[in-house]
């Protein structure tokens, strides 16, 4: 009985033309998908490739100077660009801390969108204040961008709903479901046959695409075959959910247009209403302060600490004995106040800076406990992990640029302190920033996702009188 249910089934597909159908349709969906994301990841590598060559530029004009300087030539430059001077080192030749895209980084936007992928830190800028966010376009914003993980969460599971909405209530509507019912075979059984037949061709032709568009548009993923096997697992059991989901509503409501009402009305509450709701509670019970506050109130502290620059300068000269080997009141200018000051702001804000780092964090446990809800968002997590775009990521970049900032001041303020000039010869020792990726594992959710689908198939299992009851009515 198996076998002739999986031969009339793959019969019924082929003279209804669904696999034509949805493999052009899967072709179109992951081509465009997969271009576009390998078109966003080469945007972001030229505006990172042309923040690097500016910044070579730079250095060696730079250099020029520096060798112009100590030579005792005559320059045309101002006396404030003199790069002998490290302060004008930190602050116009700065270096680039950079969060390059992976290979996998075309299967899913990300925070990307929202987050610029470089900065620029200086010695007289405020690291808690780095701006990491970009201009984007609000209608982007809106709709998302168009990758593969858009086609996964949200696409797949309409393409699963319109391949099998009606496979157990059309059989009833076409009459044939008394023949059906006086086969030895119990509902439950047959169904299943029927949607693991369709389940299995779906995956074939979603790998099988997938995989020759990824190779076809030059994607490099041999150097992780891990991750992008964790692609395909994960594309497979959030598959596997819908199609319980299909079999549950095939098996206890049995009419087409209702099936479809049902499972589209699923659709939206696990693709849309349950992340919205959970996004809006993570902004009501963890409001971020404002932003504008902090800078207000910084504003306020640099104006106080300015009136009272040289004792605070004294104070942190006491405090870094390091930095006074050289010093004298007749040495100390602009800088030598500015950047003593700079450190007592940083310190009288931290209490602020805090807050927000700590509502962030509670906003985001609260996302990780709750997105268990919607198969949708686990699999949007971690597609984005996979990527190396996820709020993680691009938290862990954040705090990187913070620190290397803060390397960076640290590296030029002895400079400053001792008075000494900055070289060529410096200029070799001057740090540079490597971002180290964080290890995701979007692999952990694929066994709870299954375990889920699991679960829901064996209610259905066990709710299956009703498909009994509906078969002695038929046979009635």
């Amino acid at each position: 009985m198996l076998k002739y249910n999986f031969r009339y089934e793959f019969k019924l597909l082929i003279r209804s033309r669904w696999l034509q159908v949805l493999s052009l349709v899967l072709f179109v969906l992951v081509g465009f998908s997969v271009l576009n994301g390998k078109d966003k990841i080469e945007k972001r590598e030229r505006i990172i490739a042309d923040a690097e060559l500016e910044v070579e530029k730079s250095d060696a004009m730079m250099l020029k100077l520096i060798d112009s300087v100590t030579r005792g030539l005559s320059v045309s430059a101002p006396s404030w660009t003199i790069p002998t001077n490290p302060m004008v080192v930190g602050n116009y030749h700065p270096r680039i801390a950079s969060m390059k895209p992976i290979s996998l980084s075309f299967i899913a936007t990300g925070q990307s969108d929202l987050f610029t992928s470089y900065i620029k830190p200086t010695v007289s800028g405020d690291d808690f204040a780095l701006n990491f966010s970009e201009m984007s376009s609000p209608i982007q914003l809106l709709f998302g961008s168009f990758d593969l993980a858009f086609v996964i969460v949200f696409l797949l599971p309409l393409l699963i709903i319109a391949f099998s909405y009606d496979v157990f209530s059309l059989e009833k509507e076409r009459g044939s479901l008394r023949l059906l019912a006086a086969q030895p075979i119990a509902i439950h059984s047959w169904l299943l046959q029927k949607l693991s037949l369709r389940f299995f061709w779906l995956s074939i032709l979603l790998l099988f695409t997938m995989t020759f568009i990824v190779f076809l548009s030059g994607v490099d993923v041999i150097d992780e075959p891990l991750s992008y096997l964790s692609l395909l697992l994960l594309a497979l059991v959030y598959m596997l959910f819908w199609f319980v989901m299909v079999f549950l509503i095939n098996l206890w409501i049995g009419n087409s247009s209702k099936n479809a009402v049902a499972l589209i009305g699923l659709w939206v509450i696990f693709v849309l209403l349950i992340p919205s709701v959970i996004n809006q509670m993570g902004s009501t019970f963890y409001p971020m302060p404002s932003r504008t506050l902090l800078i207000n109130e910084m504003r306020v502290k640099k104006i106080e600490v300015s009136k009272k620059q040289d004792e605070i300068l004294d104070n942190f000269l006491r405090d870094h004995p390091e930095y006074a080997l050289n010093d004298s009141s007749q040495s100390r200018g602009f800088y030598h106040r500015y950047m003593a000051s700079q450190e007592l702001v940083k310190e009288e804000l931290s209490p602020i800076v805090n807050r927000f780092e700590e509502q962030l964090r509670k906003q985001q446990i609260l996302v990780d406990r709750l997105k268990w809800i919607s198969p949708a968002l686990i699999i949007q997590e971690s597609l984005n992990k996979l990527a190396g775009n996820s709020s993680s990521d691009y938290e862990s970049f954040r705090f990187q640029a913070i620190a290397f900032a803060e390397t960076w001041r640290e590296h030029l303020m002895p400079f400053l302190y001792n008075n000494r000039d900055f070289t060529s010869e410096d200029y070799m020792n001057l740090p540079k920033f490597e971002m180290k990726r964080i290890k995701n594992k979007p692999s952990t959710a694929i066994l709870p996702l299954l375990t889920i689908s699991l679960f829901l198939l064996g209610i259905g299992f066990f709710l299956s009188k009703t498909g009994y009851k509906r078969f002695n009515i038929i046979n009635e």
